[in-house]
Formats: structure tokens, sequence, C-alpha cells
């Protein structure tokens, strides 16, 4: 994966990566373009918003960074990691809440994928469609109790239909009850072989309130890949079903 730009841009990538914002304001000031790309399409905008720089993301945009410009999506790259801050200025600024990227999934998507509340309620506030699916078809809302995460069901509840609720509620049950961290190294396990999957890395933590359970495979006593999920499932269940019994069967 290459992060070389190829416009020039090269010391501004680096004052980014550094965190530098009184160096990106000097570079920006002597001319460095402020939509700057690397040779995989990323733009520094792009990195800026990934790594949760909210006053380097503000110095791009009012140097004249487009929100929207760039193979990966600045919103997406903040999304991901849940910068909040940082979603609310590229939303200020103009991004789209519903850009999709390459394979259809939209910040919203991956905020809810990736168990960032804050995020996903940011994206809301800014107009996110919270029925609109991602690029495998899937609605916000049975993403969110695929993943294990109440804060954001109860986020996307309002907006939900009630086919969403019906299949949100059925992935719920599915996962209610499971040994979370032995189901995600049974996945693992399908994608790398069981030898990869024989003794992998268990850590239990919360993010944003909420418990997760995280499953790391190691090499060398690196990890190479991994799984997460929120353990919320059985209280997802729950706010659910008194969800499905209040919808109208027309709606």
């Amino acid at each position: 994966m290459g992060t070389e730009p190829v416009d020039g841009s090269s010391a501004l990538f680096g004052a980014v990566l550094g965190g530098d914002a009184e160096s990106v304001a000097r570079l920006l000031g002597a001319g460095a373009p402020a939509d700057g790309t690397d040779e995989d399409g990323r733009t520094v905008l792009h990195l800026a918003s990934a790594h949760g720089e909210p006053a380097i993301v503000e110095l791009l945009l009012a140097a004249g960074a487009d929100p929207g410009h760039g193979d990966e999506l600045p919103l997406c790259g903040a999304a991901v990691w849940g910068h909040e801050q940082v979603v609310r200025a590229l939303l200020a600024a103009g991004a789209d809440p519903d850009a999709r990227e390459e394979f259809g999934d939209t910040a919203l998507s991956l905020a809810v994928s990736g168990g960032r509340t804050a995020a996903v309620r940011a994206l809301l506030a800014g107009g996110a469609d919270p029925a609109l699916p991602d690029g495998r078809g899937t609605a916000p809302l049975v993403l969110a109790a695929r993943r294990g995460s109440p804060a954001a069901v109860r986020e996307l509840l309002p907006g939900a239909d009630r086919a969403s609720v019906t299949a949100a509620l059925a992935e719920a049950r599915r996962w209610a009850g499971r040994d979370i961290a032995e189901a995600l190294r049974a996945e693992l396990t399908r994608a790398y072989g069981e030898e990869a999957a024989r003794e992998p890395a268990v850590r239990r933590f919360e993010r944003e309130g909420e418990a997760v359970v995280t499953v790391e495979l190691l090499r060398g006593g690196a990890p190479f890949a991994g799984a997460e999920r929120g353990t919320g499932h059985g209280e997802i269940a729950a706010v659910l079903e008194g969800a499905a019994a209040t919808r109208a069967p027309a709606e």
C-alpha cells in the first residue's frame, strides 16, 4: 500500500502524519496543495481525518480541500475510527453523509459496524439516511444488531422500517447467549485455518461505554488478523421486541 504523494506535497503528508498542525499551516501558506493525493488516490484530508486530527482537518478545509475528493472518502476514514469531531467538521464543510466508497460502504455503515456510536450520532444529526443499506444490502439497524451495540440500535431505531426491525431482531437473537470469543474464533478459523486460529489472543474492554470482545490471531507474537464484536445482543433483542410489537404491519 503506497503512501508516496504524487503532486509534490510530501512534506504536507509528513506533517499530517506527525500531527504537526503548525507545520501544516506553514506549508499550506507556502502553496502546498490542500487536495494533494498519494499514489493510491488517498488525499491528505483523508489521512488527517482517519488519524483524528480535527485542527489539521479544519486547516485543510479552510485552504480549500474538498471533503468529497479522493478514492477513499475523508468522512468514511473519520467514521470508521470514530472521530466524532472530525465527522462533524467534514459534514459542516459539505461532505455528503450518504456518499459511498468503492465497495458501497457509507460512513454510517462503517461507523455502525465498528461500534462507533458517537460518530453514528453525528452522522445522523448531519443528515445521514438511517435506512440506507451498505454495499451488501444490509440495513444499518441490522449491522448494529449484529455488532452487539445497543446504543447504535437506539440511535437508528426511529428511522428504521418494520422489515429492518424484524431482520435486526432475528440477528440479535442469533447472537444472544453465545460465547462471543468462541464465535469469533470460529469465524477466523474458517478464514485462516485451524492451525492459525488455534491459540488466539482474546481481549475484553469497553468502547464508548459498551463491552467489546476482540479476538486476534498472532504470528511471531504480532497480530495479523482479528475480529471484534459487542456483547449487547440480549439487550438489543429486548429493545427490538418492544419496537416490533408497536410497529404497524403495513409500515
